[in-house]
């Protein structure tokens, strides 16, 4: 019985994305049309057009949105894994409470600026005050992020979620190295050269829209603060990407 089921389709992986498929385009369809998504067994019923303008309609704003399941697909599957993990830190949070994430960030921070500083003091490497002010800095930097990141998680909704929760993770995440890397030179080519020939990449091929990569070559040089700028600009609104790619996730396979 198995074997038959998942031959034809009925379980298993094709199930599954079959399942999906179905989901989101009936989610499309209900954006027009009254009564189309999960009502296989309602008592209503599914709504289905009787004159030929609504049959031309119906039929036309299906097939376009079959071209758009060739997009979204792809991107709910990205939503399923970034949910996956990111369940598994919200039962950590929920576990350790705001204060617990916090207090952990703060002590593995804290304890690597106080190694950074001891060996500075004794000489014991070539480590400048200025790069113990430096991890300093992103320790902050990184436990602030944290901390707004699990409390929005907390209190907020899904749409709060998406706009504040998310962006702050990715700061935690991305932002503090390179607030270290600034004046830590061993630190450079594993974090500012890679960050460089990125911005280099998305400048000729990303950003060329209207000129823009032109503008920004001509009036801003990549240097300093301006790797912090450049990440911050990028971890807000991949947060947004990712929390949006949840929220996709979430309406083909709503969380149990």
């Amino acid at each position: 019985m198995s074997t038959r089921s998942r031959n034809s389709g009925g379980g298993g992986v094709v199930g599954a994305i079959r399942t999906d498929v179905q989901r989101l385009h009936g989610a499309w369809m209900e954006l027009v049309f009254p009564r189309q998504r999960g009502r296989g067994h309602s008592v209503m019923g599914k709504w289905k057009p009787e004159t030929l303008p609504q049959k031309v309609g119906y039929h036309g704003w299906s097939i376009l949105g079959l071209f758009g399941l060739l997009l979204l697909y792809p991107l709910t599957v990205i939503g399923l894994a970034t949910r996956f993990y990111a369940a598994k830190l919200d039962s950590t949070r929920t576990r350790l409470g705001i204060v617990g994430v916090t207090g952990i960030a703060l002590l593995g921070w804290g304890l690597l600026t106080l190694v950074w500083g001891a060996m500075s003091y004794m000489d014991q490497a070539d480590i400048p005050l200025d790069a113990v002010l430096a991890v300093a800095a992103a320790s902050g930097v990184a436990t602030l992020s944290t901390a707004l990141a699990a409390t929005f998680s907390k209190v907020g909704g899904r749409i709060v979620t998406v706009v504040l929760a998310y962006p702050f993770a990715m700061t935690a995440l991305f932002l503090p190295p390179v607030v270290a890397a600034l004046v830590t030179p061993s630190l450079h080519p594993y974090i500012l050269d890679p960050s460089y020939e990125f911005a280099a990449w998305a400048l000729d091929n990303v950003l060329f829209v209207g000129g823009l990569n032109e503008y920004l070559r001509g009036n801003y040089q990549l240097e300093g603060a301006a790797y912090a700028a450049m990440w911050l600009g990028i971890s807000i609104p991949l947060g947004w990407f990712l929390g949006t790619l949840v929220a996709l996730a979430n309406l083909v396979r709503p969380s149990q």
